[in-house]
């Protein structure tokens, strides 16, 4: 029998989970949640069929800004404002595997694409 502490994630091979007290986070629960995506394959079929019309050359990239949606979502981050706070989140940063999150200016202008293409 394994316990959490010999189990990697699959999403993410470098990040080990255990309860020795370390360094805490209110959100560290969304790290098992990427990993339930990454085994179910969601996170595939998003990077298969989640297209836009992303041709401009962007630090934060649209299929990048949905995924961090929806963990700011399913942490309870509703408010638009959210995603400055979370900017620099270890967590966050993590779960999306960049150095810093998009901003609320960024996260309002990918919303403002997805409804141009939503209205055409």
């Amino acid at each position: 029998m394994t316990s959490l502490n010999d189990t990697t994630l699959e999403s993410n091979k470098y990040l080990k989970i255990n309860f020795d007290g370390g360094e805490l986070s209110s959100d560290a629960g969304l790290l098992l949640i990427k990993e339930f995506i990454c085994k179910i394959g969601l996170d595939t079929l998003i990077e298969q069929y989640f297209q836009t019309d992303d041709k401009t050359i962007r630090i934060h990239k649209d299929k990048e800004n949905l995924f961090q949606k929806i963990y700011q979502q399913l942490a309870g981050y509703f408010a638009d404002n959210d995603s400055d706070e979370l900017t620099l989140d270890p967590i966050f940063t993590s779960l999306l595997d960049k150095d810093s999150l998009a901003s609320q200016p960024t996260m309002s202008r990918f919303f403002n694409r997805m409804d141009a293409v939503t209205h055409m």
